[in-house]
């Protein structure tokens, strides 16, 4: 896997997660002809990482691969912005009051984007990709710099929710917006990966895709599969905290790998869609455990913007199982909610 750094028996995955795969399991099988098996290769701008466990009668691990990339190219050609020919792309080119066909899935992941932005009172938006190139971290963007109050303005009238409407099988828009999944599209090919797996008969696997993933099952030595959560830090990838993880997803979002500073000031790539600009709390990361990969991916970057003190109350009045890292005068503090602790048999 591409960017893997190997650490005895643990394995770094894309920078967000430690998982602790035991070499010896890896290598080996129990004697009854299972095997684990791996796989991963570049997607999204990335990577993606599948290990699981073969038993008997299985199919192969070329046969598995193969479904595993169908599903990755598939969401690619829908929903990557960093292709033009892609159906999103090519739905941001049209201008307003225009609606265009689009695949059950993108009407889907409109969907939870308006649920989330619902719940979060517009702060979470799908439509910030005219607020990220503008500040220089969308795929059009040219430089990393603020903008000036009127580029602002004029920009922030190209967002919004509320401008998108589904109308049968086709999405529509009243303004020029143009939507962005990548807070969503990376866990929803983890749990069509993980759907795939299961109704090929594998129950022991773990996916992951650009540093979303879901865990089912046992490793081939029947041991859980355990993932380090990772400290926020720019200079180092030091491991936070251990969890044991069997039938979850888990997301982690953060505003430390993204970033330019001006003036003293540093801007992350995370967005309130309400002022158009980068947030600015002590809320480092934020880690979500949850059964579906899809929602623990959009509820982390969700959760990210709040900042800690709202983030805390919205994962306590939905039961969210979160995990906060946050900044402080010493160095990091982190908080965690009770429904992250009753769903990933956490660990210090």
């Amino acid at each position: 896997m591409a960017g893997a750094v190997l650490l005895g028996d643990e394995e770094l995955l894309t920078g967000r997660f430690v998982l602790f795969v035991g070499l010896l399991g890896v290598l080996s099988g129990c004697g009854n002809g299972d095997s684990m098996e791996s796989f991963g290769g570049p997607t999204m701008g990335s990577t993606y990482s599948i290990k699981y466990v073969r038993r008997a009668n299985l199919p192969a691990p070329q046969d598995v691969r193969v479904e595993v990339e169908k599903i990755l190219a598939d969401v690619d050609q829908q929903m990557s912005t960093y292709r033009a020919d892609s159906d999103i792309s090519r739905f941001n080119a049209l201008p307003a009051d225009r609606c265009q066909t689009m695949p059950a899935p993108i009407l889907e992941l409109v969907r939870v984007g308006e649920q989330l932005s619902q719940q979060s009172e517009g702060s979470y938006d799908l439509t910030v990709e005219p607020l990220l190139n503008l500040w220089g971290f969308g795929p059009q963007g040219r430089e990393e710099k603020v903008p000036n109050a009127d580029a602002l303005a004029e920009v922030q009238k190209r967002v919004g929710y509320r401008h998108l409407r589904i109308d049968g099988d086709r999405l529509c828009k009243d303004a020029a917006v143009e939507v962005d999944f990548n807070s969503i599209a990376a866990g929803y090919a983890v749990d069509t990966i993980a759907a795939r797996l299961n109704a090929m008969g594998i129950h022991d696997y773990l996916a992951e895709a650009t540093g979303e993933l879901k865990a089912s099952g046992k490793k081939l030595d029947g041991s859980p599969w355990r993932i380090a959560l990772e400290e926020p830090r720019d200079d180092q990838q030091v491991a936070e905290r251990v969890i044991n993880v069997d039938g979850y997803g888990l997301s982690t979002s953060g505003d430390y790998r993204n970033y330019f500073q001006q003036d003293g000031r540093r801007y992350s790539h995370t967005f309130d869609a309400r002022t158009g600009a980068p947030v600015v709390h002590d809320l480092a990361s934020v880690t979500v455990i949850h059964p579906s990969a899809l929602m623990a991916d959009g509820l982390s970057t969700l959760l990210l913007i709040l900042g800690p003190e709202k983030a805390w109350d919205y994962a306590e009045k939905h039961d969210i199982g979160a995990f906060f890292v946050i900044r402080a005068d010493t160095g990091f503090v982190t908080r965690t909610s009770p429904a992250f602790e009753r769903l990933s048999g956490a660990k210090n």
